[in-house]
């Protein structure tokens, strides 16, 4: 199943490549939280509906409600989407952005397997890798100290 969903991620990829937008635009904004050759490897696509395997084995795995979920954003390796009228939201930007750090340094089938099995453990907003995510984007938000995000998820992972 990993091997499916991460072949699906990258036609996903590959299907919307032409609508994405660079993260270097966010440099000033996320100035010392993000080092801006990162942000120019980042990528983000502005979308009506948000893309989501869809496959009867992740349903057979207990992760339906996820698959059901209305999200906002979901992050694919170093590419993000970002439901219309979202496009705005510096928050959900900085939040995505962890998420592209996870599937960095997990590796695309080390992520999908690790996200799968916390969904399944602990349900999508106990999970240890969303819970990351969302403390960073508090800390941000809360104006909290300048820290380096890439470091700090690559010494949490």
């Amino acid at each position: 199943m990993i091997n499916k969903i991460n072949n699906w991620v990258d036609q996903t990829l590959e299907k919307f490549s032409d609508r994405k937008q660079s993260c270097d635009q966010f440099t000033f904004e996320f100035s010392g939280y993000y080092p801006s050759a990162f942000l120019s490897d980042s990528y983000f696509v502005v979308i009506d509906e948000i893309p989501k395997p869809n496959f009867p084995e992740l349903y057979q795995a207990g992760l339906g409600d996820f698959i059901a979920m209305d999200v906002a954003g979901i992050t694919y390796k170093n590419t993000y989407f970002i439901k219309l009228f979202y496009e705005d939201d510096r928050i959900l930007h900085f939040h995505e952005l962890v998420h592209v750090l996870q599937w960095k340094f997990l590796g695309a089938e080390g992520f999908i397997q690790r996200y799968i099995k916390e969904i399944q453990l602990y349900g999508y907003q106990s999970a240890p890798l969303e819970k990351m995510a969302y403390n960073l984007q508090n800390h941000f938000n809360l104006k909290g100290g300048v820290i380096d995000i890439p470091e700090y998820v690559q010494q949490s992972l």
